[in-house]
């Protein structure tokens, strides 16, 4: 059976399912405060229904779980499905296994919103994720608007979004500049973090990433057929443009809601999607279901990362996306270009 031909059986959802489980557990057992693994499991399973298990942990242990190491790790998971199953949708209606939720600039449009609201004394009070999504969705609008005047072909929009990305990039650059005592903070939320108060940012993000998976999802087979070339989708009755507005938008949806909370953690768009692809095939009926579950996981494995490696301090999780992606990405680049010259 070819790649292309491969779905996400129940055997590979079973196997990623047990990934993110494993990753989720591994969320919870571990963080600064020491708890009882054995504790910690028992009081999970506690909060099943129908089930009843005295954990032996303690009040104040108990919050620590469910009040501040499950809602990191719940948006984690968020972030990082979200992320994967955008880049992956890109690569797809683009036709670029290169392709990330970045593309079309909604870091640089978040970066910029979010330095605004820092520069402005707006830090607190959740003005930041809002200036961020505003940001985002106004940088990608900008390059739908440029792009539109070079036929809203997939190569005007890639070109429309590098000169977008590079704009509010220098913009950003020149409010840093003239705000030099803001800097520390900027960079703290262009790197990236999880960190969370409770259960506010998870409620926050929920219903544009919900959005945004579902629309994808319900066009991967249509992603299927646009691999074969526009043109030869037109004559199987698909409207590449209309297709590749619509997961366009609903990417930039999701990626522009969990960057808001996040900050800018890069290659998670292209590491999990290839790796899908690698392990079971190169059909989006499988990889962008399989990525979400995939992109869950490895954002909860990187987080627990960050919080672990120079304990107490944290790294800041962007760093090790990065540093687990830019080879990755190197990678990817060398095979594209064997596989263009073969």
């Amino acid at each position: 059976m070819t790649g292309q031909s491969r779905r996400a059986g129940p055997g590979r959802l079973t196997l990623m399912l047990g990934v993110l489980l494993g990753a989720v557990v591994a969320g919870l057992l571990v963080g600064p405060v020491s708890l009882n693994p054995l504790r910690v499991l028992a009081e999970i399973v506690d909060r099943l229904p129908l089930v009843s298990v005295d954990s032996g942990l303690t009040e104040r242990e108990a919050a620590i779980v469910w009040d501040l190491r499950l809602p990191r790790v719940v948006l984690g998971a968020i972030v990082g499905a979200v992320l994967s199953v955008a880049g992956g949708a890109y690569q797809g209606v683009f036709r670029n296994p290169l392709a990330d939720p970045y593309l079309l600039g909604v870091a640089a449009g978040a970066g910029l919103g979010a330095t605004l609201a820092i520069v402005g004394g707006q830090s607190t009070g959740g003005f930041v994720p809002l200036a961020a999504f505003v940001g985002a969705v106004a940088a990608v609008a900008a390059a739908y608007g440029l792009g539109s005047a070079g036929g809203m072909t997939g190569s005007s929009l890639i070109l429309a979004g590098v000169a977008v990305a590079a704009f509010f990039t220098a913009a950003q650059t020149y409010v840093q500049q003239r705000n030099a005592d803001t800097i520390r903070e900027v960079f703290a939320w262009i790197l990236g973090r999880l960190g969370t108060a409770g259960w506010h940012e998870v409620r926050l993000v929920i219903p544009y990433a919900f959005v945004s998976v579902v629309v994808i999802l319900l066009h991967r087979r249509l992603l299927d057929v646009m691999a074969v070339g526009e043109d030869e989708a037109g004559t199987l009755g698909v409207d590449p443009a209309r297709v590749r507005l619509t997961v366009v938008l609903a990417a930039t949806l999701g990626t522009a809601a969990v960057v808001a909370v996040s900050g800018l953690i890069g290659f998670v768009g292209i590491i999990v999607p290839h790796t899908i692809r690698l392990m079971f095939g190169g059909s989006y009926r499988s990889i962008l279901p399989l990525a979400v579950i995939g992109g869950a996981a490895f954002l909860v494995l990187a987080d627990l990362a960050a919080r672990t490696v120079l304990a107490p301090a944290e790294v800041p999780i962007g760093v090790v996306t990065a540093f687990l992606g830019a080879p990755f990405f190197g990678v990817v680049l060398r095979s594209s270009v064997r596989r263009r010259t073969s």
